[in-house]
């Protein structure tokens, strides 16, 4: 069932995104034990995601690796996916949903990632993808979803302003908005992450994950807590809340902006009570980075053959901070999120 965050409404699990309270939605289901299947690919998670199984996409998001680069910090690539992001769990299983529904015609809003994935996915599974984004965004990120025969419509504005008129176009054209920011199918999908990490290397002490609308951080969230209340584990990490300065939403926000983390770029999430519960869970904390500290772990990055774009290498400056300001003691894992689109 899907149950609303504000009022605890429960809806059918149907697509979704809001409360007639105004609420935000997760799905919420009861799972007894953790026992993956047998698969190399996000199949493997199958029995804890709310599709039936023959609606899945054959683009399959994979199982990304965890390198270690000392003995108290992990990095996980989760932008080795189809699509180059780790958005392709979310999109998996949304697609899934709009197949099972019979929807073929959707409207999402986005800074890159989220709509090359969706465009990929649904050129795969024929639904046509229109994209909102700004004239600033990417131009590489641009020429992918044009190769992708995404219908691309450009707004003068802000993050926030696209995503405003992605809905104004959906309500008007009585389409479906897939908005990942709110979809609570996009969030069964990325906490698979948190799925990953356990099989992987167990629990890390702590997690950074670049946020910004949060769906990486809350599907996260909600796979360890899963994962507690099926008794696998009694814990989970600490999550920290990585954005980036000017953008901030969680943390205080600063005067300067780095400019190199388009894709966190997003001052007013709608989820953001549930971030602050996620941090609050989880013992976790929120910390910004600047434009030069991103550009010191993109160098980093770049030296040990990991390409990843500024959204990702945020996770890295932000370890750097916290160890300087003795914010943690432990393992730490970073998220890298997506893959550099141009060198």
């Amino acid at each position: 069932m899907l149950v609303c965050t504000k009022c605890g409404r429960t809806f059918d699990e149907k697509f979704l995104l809001r409360c007639t309270c105004g609420g935000t939605l997760l799905v919420k289901r009861h799972y007894t034990s953790f026992s993956p299947r047998n698969y190399l690919d996000m199949r493997r998670y199958i029995d804890y995601l709310p599709v039936d199984s023959v609606f899945l996409p054959k683009l399959t998001p994979a199982i990304t690796p965890i390198v270690k680069d000392s003995e108290d910090l992990y990095l996980k690539l989760d932008y080795l996916q189809p699509t180059g992001s780790f958005k392709d769990r979310g999109t998996y299983v949304t697609i899934a949903k709009l197949k099972e529904e019979g929807i073929n015609e959707v409207v999402i809003d986005s800074s890159g990632n989220a709509g090359i994935s969706l465009a990929a996915y649904g050129l795969s599974e024929g639904i046509k993808v229109h994209v909102f984004l700004s004239y600033d965004a990417n131009k590489e990120k641009i020429s992918r979803l044009s190769a992708l025969n995404a219908k691309l419509h450009f707004v003068d504005g802000d993050r926030m302003k696209v995503h405003e008129e992605a809905i104004r176009f959906s309500r008007d054209g009585n389409l479906t908005y897939v908005s990942h920011w709110m979809n609570p199918y996009f969030l069964e999908g990325t906490k698979t992450i948190a799925f990953e990490i356990y099989e992987q290397i167990k629990l890390p002490d702590y997690v950074f994950i670049p946020v910004g609308s949060g769906t990486a951080f809350l599907g996260i969230w909600k796979g360890f807590k899963e994962l507690i209340e099926m008794g696998e584990i009694e814990s989970m990490p600490s999550l920290v809340a990585v954005q980036a300065e000017g953008f901030e939403s969680l943390c205080k926000r600063s005067k300067r902006k780095n400019t190199l983390a388009d894709g966190i770029a997003i001052p007013e999430p709608p989820r953001i009570e549930e971030m602050k519960q996620a941090i609050k869970e989880s013992s976790g904390f929120c910390i910004s980075v600047g434009k030069e500290e991103t550009l010191a772990s993109l160098h980093w990055l770049r030296k040990r053959g990991i390409l990843v774009e500024g959204t990702s290498a945020v996770t890295l400056a932000a370890y750097w901070k916290a160890k300087e300001l003795e914010l943690i003691d432990g393992v730490s894992l970073l998220i890298l999120t997506g893959s550099a689109k141009n060198f």
